[in-house]
């Protein structure tokens, strides 16, 4: 079963390379709607963040953010760091269920994702040397990449919480994953249920026990997140409504009213524009 497909196919995802070479000093990272990813390459990387510890990094590693953070890197002379720094962009995704499910940062060293190394060597290859085509094939390769982490993320279960628990349960992912394919569709809690071949009230309880939230809720929240995608991208929103389970738009413009804070008219206007 396609765990990852469902989510991402729903999602304008992109990745742009913004900075590789060997950097010294200080570096700010602004909290602007998008999340980062760095790969240290050699060398090694003080992180700061205005609320939180700072971060050692001495080996080689992937640095992510899978959602917007304001971040600082201090890089000495000494260490000879080699870096390149992706921003991710999720379209109207920052409510993606799994990057909502990931911790604000995951620092995983290179030689724990070998499987990875064959993808990570052409990047490098590419951010390295100066080549025709060589930006639209660093985002290319940079998108692919971060589709392997999230697969690992998965299969060897980096994070033990969330919708990410839910999709490596066996029973769980049938109704997660039927979710994720048909948010348009008349899902009913005994639905769900048959679906994960489990019983009403044993689904229920081990789906907020395992996700952290009601099945109910969690289907509120990622027909939400669709319909932000669709809106985005221009779908007025009597037509949004059906796809996302809403027989009428009043329906849908009160949920999301009530989920995002503001009308899905005004929200549209304001992700149209930007």
């Amino acid at each position: 079963m396609d765990r990852l497909s469902p989510l991402l196919s729903r999602f304008s995802l992109a990745a742009r390379v913004f900075y590789t070479g060997e950097p010294c000093g200080v570096f700010d990272f602004p909290a602007e709607g998008y999340g980062y990813l760095h790969i240290l390459r050699h060398g090694s990387v003080s992180i700061h963040h205005p609320d939180a510890a700072t971060i050692e990094v001495n080996r080689p590693s992937v640095i992510f953010y899978p959602r917007s953070r304001v971040h600082r890197f201090k890089i000495a002379k000494k260490s000879k760091a080699e870096i390149i720094c992706i921003s991710i962009d999720f379209g109207a995704g920052q409510g993606n269920p799994l990057m909502q499910a990931l911790p604000e940062v995951l620092v995983i060293p290179l030689d724990s994702i070998t499987k990875l190394m064959p993808v990570l060597t052409l990047l490098f290859d590419e951010a390295f040397h100066a080549r025709c085509g060589r930006q639209a094939g660093l985002d290319r390769l940079a998108e692919y990449f971060l589709i392997l982490l999230l697969r690992h993320a998965l299969e060897s279960r980096l994070v033990s919480g969330g919708i990410l628990a839910g999709l490596v349960d066996n029973q769980l992912v049938k109704a997660i994953t039927a979710m994720h394919e048909r948010p348009g569709h008349n899902w009913s809690l005994e639905k769900l249920a048959h679906t994960a071949s489990m019983s009403r009230a044993r689904f229920a309880a081990h789906f907020r026990q395992t996700v952290g939230t009601t099945p109910l809720d969690y289907l509120t929240g990622w027909r939400i997140s669709v319909a932000q995608t669709l809106l985005k991208s221009g779908k007025p929103l009597k037509l949004v409504a059906p796809e996302v389970g809403y027989s009428h738009p009043v329906a849908l413009a009160r949920v999301f009213t009530k989920r995002i804070g503001v009308s899905p008219t005004k929200w549209q206007l304001k992700a149209i524009s930007l």
